[in-house]
């Protein structure tokens, strides 16, 4: 069974959806330490010729190292909800399948959130389901796995039953083979070709923008051009 990790992210790129299409589960890393200007609570969007961030606030003050992902709070003290519906709303204005996704949007942007993680939930769940991506989520908060970095991985791996661990690329700069091939658990990688698709308005196609880029431009054709070129994960 292949197994992937990730912490919960925010308008999440398409490397992350590719590595849940590729796994028969996928664990959300949402009980481990909030990372600052990581990708946990923002991402890129498409603006004039380059991209602009579009991040959530959040109230770290005094807690940091000792934050998990899935107690963080979002600061609404800050019109983020506004400014963030405002750029997409003027982005992909005429981007041609916007239209069927925008009352979701429109809607996530409307509601009051009290916690990071359940907006990266939210999203994710409608992102994944757009892309009629169907791998079951677990959630490392219920999961009864203890440990730091590598071990905890290995120890999540064990926990659902791993026969294979789909890790990200820089997996190579920490992941050791011992402990891995002692728990039977083989180890890929995944090395994500960044797929090129018509954007709206652009001359010069931008990468590594969140997956709504790909959405909004591509509708229902979106999954197998995420997954175009991309090499097979050996069950």
């Amino acid at each position: 069974m292949i197994v992937s990790i990730n912490q919960p992210a925010y308008l999440p790129w398409l490397g992350y959806f590719h590595r849940i299409a590729a796994s028969d589960v996928h664990v959300v890393l949402d009980h481990v330490q909030f990372e600052k200007n990581s990708f946990t609570n923002r991402n890129k969007v498409p603006a004039g010729d380059g991209w602009c961030w579009l991040t959530v606030p959040v109230r770290t003050r005094g807690r940091f190292g000792r934050l998990p992902i899935n107690e963080l709070a979002i600061d609404n003290s800050v019109h983020w909800r506004q400014k963030h519906w405002r750029t997409i709303e003027q982005t992909y204005a005429r981007a041609p399948r916007f239209a069927e996704h925008a009352d979701f949007f429109e809607r996530l942007y409307q509601r009051q959130w009290g916690l990071l993680a359940d907006l990266c939930r939210e999203v994710t769940g409608y992102l994944l389901r757009a892309f009629g991506i169907h791998t079951p989520l677990r959630y490392s908060s219920q999961i009864q796995a203890k440990g730091q970095k590598e071990e905890l991985v290995l120890n999540l791996c064990r926990a659902v039953g791993a026969t294979r661990y789909l890790s990200g690329a820089l997996g190579r700069d920490y992941l050791s083979d011992g402990p891995w091939r002692g728990a039977g658990i083989d180890v890929v990688f995944q090395d994500y070709h960044h797929p090129v698709y018509p954007q709206a308005n652009r001359r010069d196609f931008e990468p590594y923008m969140a997956a709504v880029d790909l959405l909004f431009n591509c509708g229902h054709g979106s999954l197998n051009i995420l997954m175009r070129d991309q090499e097979r994960v050996p069950s």
